[in-house]
């Protein structure tokens, strides 16, 4: 089975600049974290606040998703960071 994403939720951590998103392979949930640098790398006009990174994220979440399933190893690591330089 490959990764996918049956769940859009996702939360916006302030503190460390970055978005969390979950991603699924078979029955195992792999937490994936974008930063915030790569949101405003795709949107430029992003807003630093909570509401518009989001908005922002989920504008970009197809291309979020395929860099995920790029950057994600089966048995790798227990959490993936994706950086503007990922996009």
């Amino acid at each position: 089975m490959t990764l996918s994403f049956p769940n859009p939720s996702r939360s916006y951590d302030a503190d460390r600049g970055r978005i969390r998103f979950w991603g699924h392979d078979d029955a195992l949930e792999v937490p994936f974290f974008v930063e915030e640098a790569a949101i405003f790398r795709l949107f430029p006009k992003t807003r630093n606040a909570e509401e518009s990174v989001l908005a922002s994220f989920d504008a970009a979440r197809e291309r979020i998703n395929e860099i995920a399933g790029k950057v994600y190893t089966r048995n790798g690591r227990s959490f993936y960071v994706l950086a503007a330089s990922d996009f």
